[in-house]
């Protein structure tokens, strides 16, 4: 006789229940682990996935941000330009005011305005009379004061001067704008 037939049939139904319980839990726990491996390779994936696309993200990210700071750095370098063209101009024409002035005070040059002509008798380009000393036919001139020469020289001064700095504006807001 064996040893298998001495046991009991209910011992050895219970056995074959236990051993059949035990190889459905083991397979289970393998399913389960199994499982948790393809669900650890597909999380894996999905983390490599995420991270290779914030990487591909930040490298769009950065070649943005240098291509704004080449433009922000070549529009600074324009304005730079654009501002010492025009500090340029404004220290020609304040130098030329002041030669200009410099005449005006040593009375090497002197200012003269245009009469208004009173005359009504006739509508000939010929003066009447000629004057001393005078070989060129047209309209009768005053000199001016020297006092009221440098007043006038100083409003075209003020008025040159906001002219270049009104280019100077324009140019500016062009080139931010453009």
């Amino acid at each position: 006789m064996r040893l298998f037939d001495l046991i009991p049939v209910q011992y050895r139904i219970a056995a074959v229940f236990l051993l059949l319980v035990i190889l459905a839990g083991g397979s289970a726990a393998l399913a389960w682990t199994v499982q948790g491996w393809r669900y650890g390779q597909q999380l894996e994936r999905q983390a490599r996935l995420q991270a290779d696309t914030f990487n591909e993200m930040a490298q769009v990210s950065a070649s943005l941000q240098r291509a704004e700071q080449d433009k922000r750095l070549a529009l600074e370098r324009r304005l730079q330009s654009k501002d010492e063209t025009y500090h340029k101009e404004l220290t020609n024409e304040q130098t030329k005011q002041a030669r200009l002035r410099d005449r005006l005070a040593t009375a090497d040059l002197r200012l003269s305005v245009v009469l208004a002509a009173t005359e009504t008798t006739g509508s000939c380009a010929m003066p009447s009379a000629t004057a001393t000393g005078r070989v060129v036919h047209g309209a009768t001139r005053a000199k001016l004061d020297p006092a009221h020469a440098q007043r006038i020289i100083g409003i075209t001064d003020a008025g040159d001067r906001g002219l270049i700095a009104l280019a100077a504006c324009q140019a500016y807001a062009r080139e931010v704008t453009r």
